[in-house]
């Protein structure tokens, strides 16, 4: 691939980055307001999903997500009166609607010119359908889905893994996350991490290798 710099190193080899929260928004209005009507607190349900317990079975590709809806039910069964109610807060969950944020994926176009891109995401087995269905199945070069490797963030092992695909050590990736120890842990390996809150972070970022 040219780096599209007339023969200049690019200053990464490659950028490996996440996909939910970075790439990929959800729309939680529907749980927040059915737990409102369930008279649990706003974010319990997601409390419940992502404890590590409950979430790293489905991260691992060891449970489907109906499966997953079926534990965040149990988890939440004592905090509501009815199970259906339990039940149908888990499935407004998983069922949450999502969208591509445009200005990152038009960043992550503009650099992949230059370098190449890896996604590495901790998923469930649906991530690459719904990269899909958002028409972004040839953004990368690589998809790194945690639920297909049997590996989640932060274990270093699937930074190396994402680095091989890139074809680039460790120490020259560009590593772009949402989660603080997933960022660390990228560090640990010497790769420039960079911890993601808003698309900004992501340019200032990649102006070294637009400029």
């Amino acid at each position: 691939m040219s780096d599209g710099s007339n023969g200049r190193r690019p200053p990464y080899g490659a950028v490996l980055c996440d996909v939910d929260n970075v790439i990929r928004t959800f729309d939680s209005s529907r749980l927040q307001a059915l737990e409102r009507v369930a008279g649990i607190a706003e974010g319990t349900t997601q409390k419940v999903a992502f404890a590590q317990e409950t979430v790293e079975p489905l991260l691992l590709g060891e449970i489907t997500s109906q499966e997953w809806a079926e534990a965040i039910a149990e988890g939440l069964a004592g905090l509501v009166a009815e199970q259906q109610v339990a039940y149908d807060l888990a499935l407004a969950l998983i069922e949450s609607p999502f969208h591509a944020d445009e200005e990152v994926v038009a960043l992550l176009r503009r650099a992949r010119v230059r370098v190449p891109l890896v996604l590495v995401s901790n998923a469930a087995l649906e991530l690459e359908s719904d990269l899909d269905s958002m028409g972004l199945s040839d953004l990368a070069d690589h998809v790194v889905n945690s639920a297909r490797v049997g590996l989640a963030k932060p274990d270093p092992r699937i930074y190396r893994l994402a680095a091989e695909l890139a074809g680039t050590p460790p120490e020259r990736c560009l590593f772009v996350d949402d989660g603080e120890d997933n960022v660390e842990a990228a560090a640990a390996l010497g790769m420039r991490a960079v911890h993601f809150r808003e698309p900004a972070d992501l340019e200032r970022a990649l102006a070294p290798l637009f400029a």
